[in-house]
């Protein structure tokens, strides 16, 4: 079975997206050599790149119009849009998944490949999180308080605990976190 990873970057405040959509100036805190590195290497282990339908819209806006590494690897990996409203997934290399988010994504698991990972889509992230899908989370710290919009956790159905495998301090003083899903 493959496993569901998530990640993200948030601000020490718990914030991921600033008070209107799309609003990630953290992301430009903490960007550089050693996170385009990470991102890549990451990409390495993708199997299936999952999102819920805002972020796979706005992902998709945004990464067919950039060039680079990462941009090549954002639009020609294998992704995978969840959405009750969407009639197709019109982005590189994409699938839709119809129905509910959680049994679409036990089937997802199931299949055969590398790992599926999550970027950003938090209200998806919560809803697997509740029916305890999530294996690891990785998050990165953005050096900065916000004091104002969309937390990145959003729980539903209780506590979650995880245990800390793994911190990788930035030079930009971002901290890159990994923490796997404790049994138990």
């Amino acid at each position: 079975m493959r496993k569901l990873i998530a990640w993200n970057v948030m601000t020490l405040d718990g914030v991921f997206e600033g008070a209107g959509p799309w609003q990630l100036d953290m992301h430009q805190t903490i960007w550089g050599d050693e996170v385009e590195k990470f991102s890549l290497e990451q990409g390495a282990e993708i199997g299936t790149l999952l999102f819920g339908r805002r972020t796979y819209e706005g992902m998709r806006d945004y990464w067919t119009n950039e060039e680079g590494p990462v941009a090549d690897m954002m639009n020609g990996i294998e992704k995978a849009v969840t959405s009750r409203t969407l009639e197709t997934a019109d982005w590189n290399n994409s699938r839709l998944l119809k129905g509910e988010a959680a049994d679409t994504v036990r089937a997802l698991k199931q299949e055969d490949g590398r790992d599926v990972f999550v970027f950003g889509s938090a209200d998806l992230l919560a809803t697997l999180m509740a029916e305890d899908l999530l294996d690891e989370y990785r998050i990165c710290l953005a050096p900065v308080v916000w004091g104002e919009g969309t937390p990145l956790f959003k729980p539903r159905g209780g506590r979650m605990h995880f245990t800390l495998r793994e911190s990788r301090p930035l030079e930009t003083g971002g901290l890159i976190l990994f923490y796997d899903r404790k049994n138990g």
